[in-house]
């Protein structure tokens, strides 16, 4: 029997088609199905706008114009092939806007007009919820088709007017898009901040205290009043004003605190504590979270691990809440369990219908599955195990203590400087019971106060006379709001109301794919090109950019969605504004008005002014008698110049060793590099070695210097590879861990080992 015949003997048993997006869903549901239901996958879309022109006929009420794409055609016309007319039609696409839009969009490709059609949809790929959604299968929603519709039609006509006028008027290859725009706006808007930013110079005071044990305190009052010490002339007479002072225990304050857990994982919070914990991009966790959901095999075939992975709720169900109840008693006992089940109350808008993300059986713990997944899937999986079952147990109770300690003053003038009263606290906390501690803690982009950490005191009472040890002064700077991280991005965006659980990842891809923004440390810092990109729109096109328009128009998606307001009246009422703007545009803004910078520098071949310029690399000074002058250069900082200065006057009698000619220090993409003087003829060119100023810890002989990838993400590595491997994405500083005596790295605005958990 060969390949077709087979195929259609397997046909002629299976009255049911399920279609799906993926062969990894459709094999982990084959799985469960059985024989009676042949499963195919239709590789996402399978009908889109054409490339090659707007696809939407704005003069007919905007409807669009959906093709077939090549790479789809032999995909319809074998999920053709397993199709007659009493055939049984299952749509088991995602269960979300883009789901719903592929499926509908299946049944005009594949011309289902006489045959049945069912949609199905489960929050998990397991055999309960596929025999539940097959016993209850629903129509196609076409007011989640319309609202997916609305976006595609509203982003097409965005990209297709605007990119026009950026490749016109900055450079050609330049895209704009709604909600990409906004994102980039966010991430200059914070980099304007921190270029704005003044920092100040304060100081404080820290008592090191003993009463049959150490502890410290801080200066808290002067007076019962909050202070403010600006510089070290002010911390000195406070440490004047107190010498040979005798302090006592005036206050003390003891209480109980207990703290809940979070919620389970939406969509947001899991990119956003994948990216803290595990320094998983969006789009690597939303991929591996995609491999967990539709499937691996654990020994037993094919099975999916946690539920849906798009979501903006927070809701389990019933049968989530029970077994996480015996799950807890069985591994932690019955006081870290819950007499009732908590619940946790959902943003405005989230699709209630819908769980949050979570293993799709506890008792699957991540220990037993390690050895089926790999590395990043155990990871994410461990995490999103630990907080589903975090949110189910029992709170963390503290008991916390807080002393005022004050120096003691006879006869008190309260108009002497001497006779100021100064109040250090010192606080600390012991865990009563760890409750949903023993499993999970949350984190946070910000400085938190760690209220977890043990902070014992000794034994005091009111009236005490501790002794004082040591005072100190320290000096500290305020400091600018930090740039985003991938995490603290998709936490603005959503806490804006812009975007979905589905755009976040995609939307940070496109932006660092277009190169708008790099990521520096993990940190994303708008280019030259994203900083021109979004001042032009921020200037003329505001409405694009603006946070409140384009948290609207998701409302405005979202009663879509609901059957509340029809999608076309919507597009019709931001096209037309929009695009009369952008013809009055095109005819007033020059090319030179957008990307031109006057300065008073001379050029120094000429005597004309230079220009500030926007290249492909970023801004350059250029002359501004072009094309007759060709002169341009690199565009520094004053500490960059010094800088450079530096390096010309160190490499000045470098010789090229090919045709001896000098070498000349140029700026490429990735920065600095050495080019012969004598090109065209000669092309040789040279990196510039930057070095750390540290030994290699691992060959002990060389010495480790400043590389770059490929793709020119920089890190540190041996100079003596490929005979040494030693290489580090983290710089490294000339010190020795104190605690195992391994390479110290820099880590933000901190250092810390690059092997054991010290840090400062």
């Amino acid at each position: 029997m060969n390949f077709f015949d087979l195929r259609f003997k397997i046909f002629t048993m299976a009255s049911n088609l399920v279609i799906v997006e993926s062969p990894t869903k459709a094999k982990t549901i084959s799985k469960f199905l059985g024989s009676k239901y042949v499963v195919k996958a239709s590789m996402g879309h399978v009908r889109d706008l054409p490339k090659s022109n707007m696809g939407v006929d704005i003069e007919h009420n905007f409807e669009p114009k959906y093709i077939i794409p090549v790479d789809k055609k032999k995909i319809i016309s074998e999920l053709k092939s397993y199709i007659k007319t009493d055939t049984t039609v299952w749509l088991a696409t995602d269960e979300d806007r883009e789901g719903e839009a592929i499926g509908w969009h299946l049944t005009k490709a594949l011309n289902l007009t006489k045959q049945k059609i069912y949609r199905i949809v489960f929050h998990e790929i397991t055999k309960s919820a596929l025999d539940q959604s097959i016993k209850n299968p629903r129509d196609i929603d076409i007011n989640l088709v319309n609202a997916q519709q609305a976006r595609r039609v509203l982003d097409r006509l965005v990209g297709y007017e605007l990119s026009p006028f950026l490749w016109k008027k900055v450079r050609y290859g330049l895209s704009a898009g709604r909600v990409q725009s906004v994102a980039v706006r966010l991430i200059v808007d914070r980099e304007n901040e921190i270029r704005a930013f003044k920092s100040e110079e304060y100081w404080s005071i820290t008592a090191l205290f003993n009463k049959k044990n150490d502890f410290e305190a801080k200066l808290h009052f002067i007076d019962s009043k909050k202070f403010k010490l600006s510089n070290e002339k002010d911390a000195q007479q406070v440490l004047e004003n107190l010498k040979n002072a005798n302090y006592v225990v005036s206050v003390i304050e003891k209480k109980q605190i207990s703290r809940n857990p979070a919620p389970p994982f939406t969509t947001s919070t899991l990119q956003q504590e994948a990216g803290r914990k595990l320094n998983m991009s969006v789009s690597k966790t939303m991929l591996v979270a995609q491999q967990l959901y539709e499937g691996l095999d654990i020994g037993e075939g094919s099975v999916g691990l946690i539920t849906y992975m798009r979501t903006d709720s927070v809701n389990l169900s019933k049968q989530a809440l029970d077994q996480s109840g015996n799950v807890i008693t069985e591994l932690f006992g019955k006081e870290f369990t819950l007499v009732k089940p908590r619940f946790y109350k959902s943003k405005k808008g989230a699709q209630e219908a819908h769980e949050a993300i979570r293993p799709t059986d506890l008792s699957r713990t991540p220990e037993f599955l390690k050895k089926f997944l790999n590395k990043e899937q155990y990871k994410l999986y461990e995490l999103i195990w630990k907080r589903t079952l975090a949110c189910q147990m029992a709170e963390a109770i503290f008991d916390r203590v807080s002393v005022d300690i004050e120096n003691r003053i006879e006869n008190r003038e309260l108009s002497a400087e001497k006779d100021k009263l100064y109040t250090f606290r010192a606080t600390g906390q012991t865990v009563k019971f760890p409750g949903f501690m023993k499993v999970y803690k949350e984190s946070f982009d910000e400085p938190q106060e760690d209220d977890d950490q043990e902070k014992i005191l000794p034994n005091l009472v009111e009236g005490d006379e501790p002794s004082l040890k040591k005072l100190t002064e320290n000096q500290h700077f305020t400091e600018p709001p930090a740039r985003y991280t991938e995490a603290s991005l998709v936490k603005k965006l959503e806490s804006e109301g812009i975007g979905r659980p589905s755009t976040y990842a995609p939307t940070i891809s496109t932006i660092i794919k277009r190169q708008y923004v790099i990521k520096e440390k993990a940190c994303l810092k708008p280019t030259d090109t994203g900083e021109v990109v979004n001042n032009i729109l921020v200037k003329h096109f505001s409405q694009i950019v603006d946070y409140q328009f384009t948290a609207k128009m998701e409302e405005d998606l979202d009663n879509i969605a609901e059957g509340k307001i029809k999608w076309e009246p919507v597009i019709d009422s931001f096209y037309h504004p929009f695009h009369d703007n952008i013809t009055q545009k095109q005819t007033d803004l020059q090319k030179s008005d957008l990307i031109t910078e006057e300065t008073n520098e001379i050029c120094d071949k000429c005597g004309a002014k230079m220009e500030i310029k926007l290249g492909r690399y970023g801004k350059f000074l250029s002359c501004s008698n072009y094309p007759t002058c060709k002169n341009a250069k690199p565009l520094r900082k004053d500490g960059e110049d010094k800088e450079m200065k530096k390096l010309e006057a160190k490499l000045s009698d470098k010789k090229c060793h090919k045709c001896g000619e000098p070498m000349l220090i140029k700026t490429g993409r990735f920065g600095e590099f050495l080019a012969c003087s004598g090109y065209p003829k000669c092309k040789n060119i040279e990196s510039i070695v930057k070095y750390t100023g540290v030994d290699c810890p691992v060959c002990k002989d060389g010495k480790v210097i400043e590389k770059r990838t490929k793709r020119g993400k920089i890190f540190y590595g041996c100079n003596k590879y490929p005979k040494c491997k030693f290489a580090s994405w983290d710089e490294p500083v000339n010190e020795k861990c104190p605690k195992c005596k391994s390479l110290v790295v820099k880590k933000k605005d901190s250092l810390k080992c690059s092997k054991c958990d010290w840090k400062k």
